[in-house]
């Protein structure tokens, strides 16, 4: 069993003690297609260069842009918005208006079908959610980067051991990207497709599928794959799942109801705690306000 968080470190297992490696951590260097050579997650002038952690022994992807390896995700998406024979082009970061012309936010990456006069025919929209991390990952990641060499196998411990954040990442970020951004994308009648890593897609409720043709939502599940020969992880293609837009966002967005008689022992077990404490519970009707 694995005894420390830690997968990928500027792009590279920990124990990759290679040139290549060495020269990423030493520079704080993104292989994966950043919008500057640099890692520039979290803090530009110190980044927490953490690509993906380990869950149970398997790598999950954190950083967003680690998606970004060989554009293998635009490739896929471009599979679904547009026929084989168009071409295409990538636009990264690009605002997205409401009906006020106030920004509904960015959209990661926006593929780009155009004619031979260059003009625009046609555009589909690629979101990527990464998992968040609960926790402290920085300790961690500072701890190694002290002594790479040395700690690749440390031992990590604590009370605020870091671990994906699966509920987080699709309640806080993926939910209000679907509603805001994708409601205006689907008005206009356009495509989307959502990157995510296969552990985070297993932990969402079970999307109803249609199919290719019908769909609006292109799911582009991801996995990391150890080259063994390179001692570098690969981004391989998974799966793919077809949604219709809006029964992906109400699965996504409805809390499942369990049983009420749970929630009601928890109220007696409160109710019970506050009368043997001497306080009676007393709740003001409209009478007594208006008496007062």
């Amino acid at each position: 069993m694995l005894r420390h968080p830690l997968a990928e470190v500027f792009g590279f297992p920990i124990g990759n003690s290679s040139k290549e490696a060495t020269r990423h951590r030493a520079k704080r260097l993104c292989p994966y297609n950043n919008k500057v050579p640099n890692c520039t997650k979290d803090k530009a002038k110190d980044p927490l260069g953490v690509c993906s952690v380990y869950e149970n022994n398997n790598p999950v992807i954190t950083c967003p842009i680690r998606f970004r390896q060989d554009w293998l995700i635009a490739d896929d998406a471009a599979a679904f918005f547009f026929p084989p024979d168009v071409s295409w082009t990538s636009l990264t970061e690009v605002r997205l208006p409401d009906k006020q012309g106030h920004s509904a936010g960015n959209i990661d990456v926006v593929l780009v079908a155009y004619n031979d006069r260059g003009r625009v025919i046609d555009f589909g929209a690629l979101e990527v959610q990464a998992v968040y991390i609960s926790g402290n990952i920085r300790n961690a990641f500072e701890y190694y980067m002290q002594n790479p060499k040395d700690r690749h196998d440390m031992t990590w411990e604590g009370s605020y051991y870091p671990r994906p954040d699966y509920l987080s990442s699709s309640r806080k970020r993926l939910a209000p990207q679907l509603i805001y951004k994708g409601g205006i994308l689907n008005k206009w009648g356009k495509k989307s497709a959502v990157v995510v890593d296969k552990n985070f897609f297993s932990s969402l409720p079970t999307l109803p599928g249609t199919s290719s043709d019908n769909a609006d939502i292109a799911w582009l599940i991801y996995d990391l794959s150890l080259d063994p020969d390179k001692n570098r992880y690969d981004l391989t293609h998974y799966q793919t799942v077809y949604t219709a837009f809006t029964p992906a966002l109400e699965t996504i967005t409805k809390a499942e109801a369990g049983p009420v008689e749970g929630f009601v022992e928890h109220l007696q077990q409160k109710l019970d705690e506050k009368l043997e404490n001497g306080y009676p519970p007393y709740a003001p009707t409209l009478t007594d306000l208006i008496e007062e």
